[in-house]
């Protein structure tokens, strides 16, 4: 199991607005609500909702369709990559105002937690403890889809078909570049991006083109034409939707600060030994090996 401050936002906000029948001003600090994929047999989900400390009588729950899956990502995913099962499942509990986002997700293999985060910035979702989970490693794209009926069904306003495409779009697009130039970095890019879109400096297709150009340059990308024209394409979708750009400022700023305190935490102190630990030993590993092979050849 892997545990981040920053990991699968995107099926938070899933979870969040599931309040069927239920608008999201009665929503309060330390409710829970949990989405859980169709397609489930009994054992997975009693195994799920074990795992998530729930009793699903004690829970609002919203359930996803691996047919709604194919209906929000099919355009940007290959059928493949989502499947023929809707399994990804969430657990989401509502923090007070101003507490930021902390993410944790179990058998999530290709949706990184970035990932979900940036999606979720964008779609103005904030302060929320999120766990994200499948019964085995799956890529978590019903965890995603999560998002836009658990909305739906607790609102009366429909989500602009848009904002869903968009938000689809930028969670796929960092996910195809992660394979690329690695996850971590890919993530970076779209966040610093939309950073400076939200200060304001961002006016015209040439100051976006040469935004994404100096930020891939800082973090050592190098973009294909198609890739440049991918992110210029959806950024300025972005720009067009009516999105609280202050809001995006603040819940990426409270993003990096959950993860600063994580870092430097016993938790992540002790994350952070276990990697250099890790990385000592492989060095030792290569010393022993190499002096090993030196004694061989002059024998």
């Amino acid at each position: 199991m892997k545990s981040f401050v920053v990991k699968s936002m995107m099926v938070m906000f899933a979870g969040w607005f599931a309040f069927a029948g239920t608008g999201f001003a009665d929503a309060a600090p330390g409710d829970v609500i949990v989405t859980l994929g169709e397609d489930l047999n009994s054992d997975q989900r009693a195994q799920l909702l074990d795992e998530m400390d729930v009793n699903e009588d004690d829970v609002l729950m919203v359930e996803v369709t691996n047919e709604e899956e194919h209906h929000y990502l099919g355009e940007y995913i290959s059928a493949s990559r989502i499947g023929s099962n809707a399994l990804s499942s969430t657990k989401i509990t509502l923090l007070e105002e101003g507490e930021g986002v902390n993410v944790e997700t179990n058998r999530i293999d290709w949706v990184t937690e970035a990932m979900y985060a940036n999606a979720l910035v964008t779609a103005g979702v904030e302060d929320a403890d999120i766990y994200v989970t499948a019964p085995f490693n799956v890529s978590g794209t019903a965890a995603l889809t999560g998002l836009i009926k658990a909305y739906e069904l607790s609102t009366d306003e429909v989500i602009p078909e848009e904002q869903k495409q968009v938000a689809n779009e930028e969670m796929v697009k960092t996910a195809e570049l992660g394979e690329n130039v690695g996850v971590d970095k890919a993530a970076e890019l779209m966040t610093r991006i939309k950073e400076e879109i939200a200060e304001g400096n961002v006016e015209t297709e040439e100051d976006l083109r040469d935004l994404i150009d100096r930020v891939a340059h800082e973090l050592g990308i190098e973009l294909t034409e198609e890739e440049m024209n991918g992110l210029v394409s959806l950024f300025q979708r972005m720009q067009n939707l009516d999105i609280d750009w202050n809001q995006v400022q603040d819940q990426i700023g409270k993003i990096r600060d959950n993860l600063s305190e994580f870092l430097a935490s016993e938790e992540g102190q002790g994350l952070i030994d276990s990697i250099l630990n890790f990385f000592n030993s492989l060095i030792d590993a290569i010393r022993s090996w190499a002096t090993n092979m030196v004694m061989a050849f002059r024998q």
